[in-house]
């Protein structure tokens, strides 16, 4: 295990000098410093992630709805209902406005539709040939190239201390789990994300499972909780987040007992990637929300705010030649 205290070198070299970095560094010392009265055990050393907004971006839209887009229009030619049906008319049109007036009932509708009626094993080699193919509309770099290097450093040095970490995530934990191994160094098993029903079937003598057009579990907001008990057991002792939609994560952390570190990412960097809230006056988003009361409430709470702009010296890793 790499100690805190006997680290050569910065742990955190995408970090600047500040409060959420010395936030960071004394609370993994007071955690796993034997002889700290905050000391604990490594089996209990839990850290759950967001992953859109908190990782790696959630504009122009969540990574996830890019992808749904894409699969819409590829299966447009076997549906030529959808030309005059919303939301596919939106997504076909390219009109946005549209979509999004369309809520959430339409987004459901679009993930239904281009992420079921297949199996496992065939919606992982789609997610994967995708993540390989598509390319971030601003950046036009692989979205599996746009994990923040800051957060990269931090969960790496987490696990370096002997922490779990876990990805907590309202995002399809089908559509994560082909790269957050590769990306995030966070295996399948330790993702918890959304779910839609699958149904064990035989196809040619040969067992699969197949994903069927209904809801099973949302993984988000007040779910998160629900999720991370299900699924993971222990209540983290950290928790990383970076929108409204994270709330009762943190929340759910904060209320052990014990040393605890909750921490949100605050977009406000316009210049290298997004400036959003609608807190400290920021422009309203539809993608990871940070409202203001969400801002109040981590002053009120102690919760660390990490400010893009300020706390990080740097967003993404280099360009890879």
């Amino acid at each position: 295990m790499a100690s805190v205290a006997g680290a050569a070198d910065d742990p955190l070299p995408s970090w600047t000098a500040g409060p959420a970095k010395t936030a960071i560094l004394e609370f993994v010392k007071a955690v796993t410093d034997a002889k700290s009265p905050s000391f604990v055990k490594p089996e209990e050393r839990i850290a759950t992630f967001d992953n859109d907004g908190t990782l790696w971006p959630s504009h122009p839209m969540y990574t996830q709805l890019a992808f749904a887009l894409d699969r819409i229009k590829a299966l447009a030619p076997q549906h030529p209902e959808w030309t005059t049906t919303q939301p596919f008319k939106a997504v076909l049109d390219n009109d946005l406005e549209a979509l999004a007036a369309s809520g959430e009932k339409g987004l459901v509708e679009l993930v239904m539709a281009s992420h079921a009626g297949m199996t496992t094993d065939e919606f992982e080699a789609i997610v994967s040939d995708w993540y390989d193919k598509a390319r971030h509309p601003r950046f036009k770099r692989r979205y599996t190239e746009l994990a923040y290097q800051p957060m990269l450093e931090l969960l790496a040095f987490l696990r370096a201390n002997d922490f779990k970490t876990f990805i907590v995530s309202g995002g399809g934990v089908e559509f994560m789990r082909p790269m957050t191994e590769a990306v995030y160094g966070v295996p399948p098993e330790q993702v918890v994300g959304s779910t839609i029903k699958t149904q064990y079937a035989v196809q040619n003598g040969k067992p699969v499972l197949m994903r069927l057009p209904q809801i099973d579990f949302i993984d988000d907001k007040t779910g998160k909780p629900v999720g991370i008990n299900k699924f993971i057991g222990r209540r983290p002792i950290a928790a990383f987040g970076n929108s409204a939609g994270d709330r009762e994560m943190l929340e759910w952390t904060g209320a052990g007992g014990g040393a605890r570190l909750m921490m949100l990412v605050f977009h406000d960097d316009a210049e290298r990637e997004y400036a959003y809230g609608p807190a400290n006056g920021l422009p309203d988003t539809k993608f990871g929300t940070f409202p203001q009361a969400l801002m109040d409430e981590t002053k009120q709470k102690g919760w660390v705010v990490i400010s893009m702009k300020s706390d990080w010296a740097a967003i993404f890793a280099e360009t890879p030649k």
